[in-house]
C-alpha cells in the first residue's frame, strides 16, 4: 500500500501471521503503544507517511484478528472502503470496512463474523462495517452516491481474492453511475454541503473535513477525476491537461496543510474530532510547530488555514468548471457572445479574448466592472480563473497605486450592482486585498471569542454585503426602515467604503476604530473624494460602534442619554448613516445572535435621536410636561377601560415621577388597571401578553424586602430565559414596580401560554416565601473554559447626584446576574435600573445604584462592592485555561 514503510518492525513482527496468538489485553496494550509512536513521531515525519501508517497498521491488525477468528477458512473477503480503502487513515478516523459474502451464510460463520466485529471494538477501533454479496453491493451502490463512491475506493485487505475480482469489474461498467450522473451527484453534493456553511468557509471553528475549501473539496475533486479518467491519483490531472504542474503542487501542498492540521487535532483531542473548536487550538498550533505564544501561535495558523482554503476552493471551481465542460458536452453548445474588445460571454460566464488579458494591471479591475454592467453573468470562465490567479501572483505593487485602478475601483463602488455578483467575485478571488494593502493583513484574522462567528474579513464582507441588500427593493421587507435610508440617500457608495474600512485595522493594537478613522481619510484622498464624503466615511469608521453601545448598555429612554448620544451625531445624515452601518454590523458578526430585542432598540434610537435632533439639542425636555402628558394619554386609555381619574388618582398618588417618564402610556395603563384590582397582601406578577421592543415584560408590583433583584433573577434564569433590560423602582408606600423584559433561549419572545403562567406561578410563589431562593454558583459552561475574562468593575458620574452608574464585565455563566444582585443586597444597596449586555462569552452589564437612603456611592462603599463583585468568579476558575 506505500512504498516505503516507517511503522516500527517490533509492531510488524507482533502482528505477523506467523507470530503467536494475541490476547485481547494484548491488543489493547498495542493499540496504546501505536498512538504514543504516532504522538512521538509527528515532529519527525510527513503527515502523508503517517497517514498511510495508520492504514498499515490498521491492516495488520484486522488481518491477525481475522485469522484468529477463523474467518481464512471461509470463502469471504475483507475489504476496506472509503477513506480506508484509499489507504488514509487520520489518528481517530472511522474505519470503514466490507465484508463480502456468497449468497448464504451459515450460523456459524455469521458468529465468526459477530465475534471479529466485536473484538474490533473491545480494541477500540472505531469500526463502520457491512456484510454484503456482490449482488447486494451493485444493487445498494446503483441508489446510493455514497456508497457507490467508497465501493470505487475499495481494496482487498485479506480473503477471498475471487470475490473482489468479481465485484470491482461491475463498478466500472458503462451503466454502472456513468460519469455524467457521476459528476452531476457529486456537484449537487458539494453544493448541499456548502449551503449548510451558508456559504461561509471563514467561520471561527472550522471543520477541517467539511468546510468548503477543506478536505471533501479536495476528495470531490479526486473522485470526478477518478470516475471519468479511471484516474488513481490527482497527478493524472496534470496528464489530461486539466491542471498545470503548480496547480498539482500547489493542491498537494493545501492538502499536506490540512491532513497536518486534522491529524493534530486528533491527537489532541483524543478521538475523532473535525472541528477545531477554540478550546483545542492553543494545542493543535503548538502541535504544529506555531510556537507557544497562545493568541499569536493560534493567528499564525489559522491565517494560513485560511489562505489554504481559499486556494482549495479555487482550484475546486475551476476544475469542476473543467469536469463540467469535458463530461458534460453533450449539452448543445451556446455560441460565445462578445462583451467588448477584452471579454466575451461563454454560456454565462465571463471569459478574457487572449491570454495576455491581465498585462495592464486595471483590467484586473475592470472585469468585475463589465460583470456589474451584465447580470446575465454567473461567474468566471474557468481559464479566465486561471489567467487572473497567475496575474494577480505576478503583482509588483498594489492595484491601488495605478490612477486607472482607482478610477475602476470608485466606478464599482459607485455601480448599482456593483456590490452584487461582481463584488462576490471580487472577494472570492482575493482581488480586494490585491487592491487595498490594508484588507491583506486582515485575511484571516482570528477573533478570540464566542461573539464573532467569522474571521475578520469574512465579517467585514457579510456586513458590506448586508447594506447592499437594503438597496435592493426585493428585501425591503426584512429591515424596511434600513431600505428606505439607503435608497433614499444620494451616495450609498459612502455606506460601502465605510464598511470595508470599520475593522480594517484589528489586529494592529491600540483602537482599530480610530486606526481605520485615519486609513479611511487617506483612502477619501487617494481617490479624489470630497472633503464632506471623506471626514463622513471617517466619522462612520471611529463611532461604528457607538449606537450598539448605546442602545445596549444604556437607558434609551433617558432624554439625557439621548442628548449625548444625539451630540456626537449631529445631524440626520450622520444618523441614517450609522443606523444602517449598525445594523449591517450586527447582522455580520453572528446571525444567531440578533433577535428582534436588538432590533427595537437601535430603531427606538433612531427614532428618540431624530427627535431630538429636528426639536434642537439644545432644548432639553420639560420633564413636567411629558410626565403630564403620560398620564393624560394613559387616563384616556383607563377611561375605555371604564376606570376613572377619581378611581385610579389614589393609586398613582403613591408613585414617584421616575415612574410616569420611564414607561409609557399604554404601560401605565396595563400596570394601573391590574394593581387597581388587585389584593396587595400578595405580589402582582404581570406577563405581557405582547412583545415588547421584541422581548417580554415582565413586571412585579409587591412589598419591597430584602434579596428581592436576586430573587427575581435566579427565578427568571432558572426558566432559563435571558434578562435584556430591568427598571427598578419603588413607590412612597414602600412597594417595588420592577419590570424585567427576557427572551427565551433562542432570542424570542414567550408566545406559549403555559410558560408565561409557569413564571408567574413562580414568582409569585417565591416573593412570598420567607425563604431566598438558594442561589448556588453555577459552573462555568465548557466552551467557556478556554477564555480567562477577569472580571472589572468601573464607576462613572451620572446626571443624577443621588445615583452611581456602574458597569461590571465578566466572564458570562448561569446565575451570574443572581450572584451580582446578592452582593448588591449585601452591600445595602438599590438597583435603579440594569441593561443586560452579553458579547458571547463577556457580559457587560450597566447598573444605576444607590444607598438605601438615596444617596450615590462614596468611594469608599465604591471601593468594597468593587472587591466584592471581582471574588463572583474567583472561586469557579481554577480550571486551566488555554493561553488566550
Amino acid at each position: 500500500m506505500v512504498d516505503t514503510s516507517i511503522l516500527p518492525a517490533h509492531f510488524k513482527e507482533q502482528l505477523s501471521l506467523a507470530a503467536p496468538a494475541m490476547s485481547l489485553s494484548d491488543f489493547q496494550q498495542q493499540s496504546e503503544a501505536f498512538y504514543q509512536w504516532l504522538q512521538q513521531s509527528f515532529a519527525a515525519h510527513e503527515v502523508t507517511e503517517l497517514v498511510h501508517t495508520r492504514a498499515e497498521y490498521v491492516d495488520l491488525v484486522l488481518k491477525k484478528i481475522w485469522c484468529q477468528q477463523h474467518l481464512d477458512e471461509h470463502q469471504i473477503a475483507l475489504m476496506a472502503v472509503g477513506g480506508y480503502g484509499r489507504g488514509e487513515l487520520h489518528p481517530y478516523s472511522d474505519i470503514d470496512i466490507l465484508i463480502l459474502t456468497q449468497k448464504n451464510l451459515s450460523q456459524e460463520l455469521q458468529d465468526y463474523i459477530g465475534a471479529f466485529i466485536t473484538q474490533l471494538w473491545d480494541i477500540r477501533l472505531d469500526i463502520g462495517h457491512s456484510v454484503r454479496s456482490v449482488k447486494e453491493c451493485i444493487k445498494l451502490a446503483s441508489k446510493d452516491i455514497t456508497i457507490a463512491t467508497n465501493l470505487l475506493e475499495s481494496r482487498l485487505i485479506c480473503g477471498n481474492q475471487a470475490l473482489a475480482d468479481e465485484l470491482w469489474p461491475q463498478l466500472w461498467v458503462k451503466n454502472f453511475w456513468p460519469s455524467e450522473k457521476f459528476f452531476i451527484a457529486k456537484r449537487n453534493e458539494q453544493f448541499k454541503r456548502h449551503q449548510q456553511y451558508k456559504g461561509a468557509a471563514y467561520t471561527l471553528e472550522p471543520n477541517l473535513k467539511a468546510n468548503p475549501g477543506a478536505l471533501r473539496d479536495i476528495q470531490n475533486i479526486s473522485w470526478v477525476a477518478m470516475r471519468h479518467f479511471h484516474a488513481d491519483s490527482l497527478y493524472e490531472l496534470v496528464q489530461h491537461d486539466y491542471l498545470t504542474l503548480n496547480e498539482f503542487y500547489e493542491l498537494m501542498e493545501c492538502q499536506d496543510y490540512l491532513w497536518r492540521m486534522r491529524f493534530a487535532l486528533h491527537l489532541i483531542a483524543g478521538r475523532s474530532e473535525n472541528r477545531l473548536l477554540f478550546d483545542y487550538q492553543g494545542d493543535v498550533a503548538r502541535l504544529m510547530g506555531f510556537g507557544e505564544d497562545g493568541k499569536k501561535a493560534i493567528e499564525r495558523m489559522m491565517k494560513r488555514f485560511f489562505r489554504v482554503i481559499n486556494y482549495v476552493s479555487e482550484l475546486n471551481e475551476m476544475l469542476l468548471q473543467h469536469f463540467q465542460q469535458a463530461i458534460l458536452n453533450h449539452d448543445v453548445k451556446q455560441p460565445d457572445v462578445d462583451i467588448d474588445k477584452d471579454f466575451m460571454m461563454v454560456g454565462n460566464l465571463i471569459q478574457a479574448k487572449n491570454y495576455r488579458a491581465f498585462v495592464r494591471p486595471e483590467m484586473m479591475l475592470k472585469i468585475f466592472l463589465v460583470i456589474a454592467d451584465n447580470p446575465q453573468i454567473k461567474g468566471i470562465h474557468s481559464d479566465t480563473i486561471r489567467l487572473l490567479r497567475n496575474s494577480r501572483r505576478r503583482l509588483i505593487s498594489e492595484l491601488i497605486d495605478y490612477a486607472e485602478c482607482r478610477r475602476l475601483f470608485m466606478a464599482l463602488m459607485r455601480h448599482p450592482r456593483g456590490l452584487g455578483r461582481a463584488f462576490n467575485l471580487m472577494y472570492r478571488h482575493e482581488m480586494l486585498g490585491h487592491y487595498l494593502p490594508e484588507w491583506q493583513n486582515i485575511v484571516g484574522q482570528m477573533q478570540f471569542d464566542l461573539f464573532h462567528a467569522y474571521s475578520v474579513d469574512e465579517h467585514s464582507y457579510r456586513l458590506i454585503k448586508n447594506l447592499y441588500r437594503f438597496s435592493l427593493p426585493e428585501h425591503n421587507h426584512e429591515f424596511p426602515l434600513c431600505s428606505k435610508i439607503v435608497q433614499r440617500i444620494r451616495k450609498p457608495e459612502l455606506l460601502y467604503i465605510a464598511g470595508i474600512f470599520h475593522d480594517i485595522a484589528k489586529g494592529r493594537g491600540g483602537s482599530h476604530s480610530e486606526l481605520g478613522a485615519v486609513d479611511a481619510i487617506n483612502f477619501g484622498e487617494m481617490h479624489g473624494l470630497t472633503k464632506h464624503d471623506t471626514k463622513m466615511i471617517s466619522w462612520l469608521v471611529k463611532y461604528h460602534l457607538l449606537m450598539s453601545v448605546t442602545a445596549q448598555r444604556r437607558d434609551i429612554s433617558d432624554p439625557n442619554v439621548i442628548r449625548e448620544f444625539g451630540k456626537i451625531v449631529r445631524d440626520e445624515a450622520h444618523l441614517d448613516y450609522l443606523y444602517c452601518l449598525t445594523v449591517a454590523d450586527m447582522r455580520a458578526t453572528n446571525e444567531s445572535l440578533w433577535n428582534s430585542w436588538k432590533g427595537n432598540l437601535l430603531e427606538e434610537l433612531y427614532y428618540a435621536t431624530k427627535s431630538a435632533l429636528r426639536r434642537g439639542l439644545e432644548k432639553p425636555v420639560e420633564y413636567r410636561a411629558q410626565i403630564k402628558e403620560n398620564q393624560q394619554q394613559a387616563l384616556m386609555l383607563l377611561n375605555q377601560d371604564e376606570i376613572s381619574k377619581d378611581l385610579i388618582k389614589p393609586v398613582w398618588k403613591q408613585f414617584k415621577p421616575d415612574y410616569f417618564l420611564r414607561y409609557s402610556p399604554q404601560q401605565i395603563r396595563w400596570h394601573s388597571k391590574a394593581i387597581f384590582t388587585h389584593d396587595r397582601s400578595s405580589p402582582l406578577v404581570l406577563v405581557s401578553p405582547k412583545p415588547y421592543r421584541g422581548g417580554t415584560e415582565v413586571f412585579i408590583y409587591t412589598k419591597d424586602k430584602e434579596n428581592i433583584f436576586a430573587t427575581i433573577v435566579a427565578v427568571l434564569g432558572g426558566k432559563k430565559l435571558s434578562i435584556h433590560d430591568a427598571k427598578i423602582l419603588t413607590s412612597k408606600d414602600g412597594y417595588t414596580l420592577n419590570t424585567f423584559v427576557v427572551l427565551d433561549s433562542k432570542g424570542h419572545a414567550l408566545k406559549d401560554d403555559y410558560h408565561m403562567q409557569d413564571i408567574k406561578d413562580s414568582l409569585t410563589h417565591y416573593l412570598q416565601s420567607k425563604e431566598p431562593v438558594l442561589i448556588v454558583p453555577q459552573p462555568i459552561p465548557l466552551k467557556f473554559r478556554q477564555f480567562n475574562i477577569p472580571t472589572q468593575v468601573s464607576f462613572m458620574p451620572y446626571n443624577n447626584a443621588k445615583m452611581t452608574s456602574m458597569e461590571l464585565v465578566a466572564l458570562d455563566r448561569p446565575g451570574l446576574l443572581a450572584e451580582i444582585g446578592k452582593v448588591f443586597q449585601e452591600q445595602g444597596l438599590s438597583i435603579h435600573s440594569a441593561k443586560i449586555t452579553t458579547f458571547g462569552e463577556r457580559a457587560e452589564d450597566m447598573f444605576l445604584i444607590s444607598t438605601k437612603d438615596n444617596h450615590a456611592l462614596s468611594e469608599q462603599q465604591q471601593m468594597e462592592l468593587e472587591q466584592k463583585l471581582c471574588l463572583i468568579n474567583k472561586p469557579l476558575a481554577k480550571i486551566k485555561t488555554a493561553a488566550y
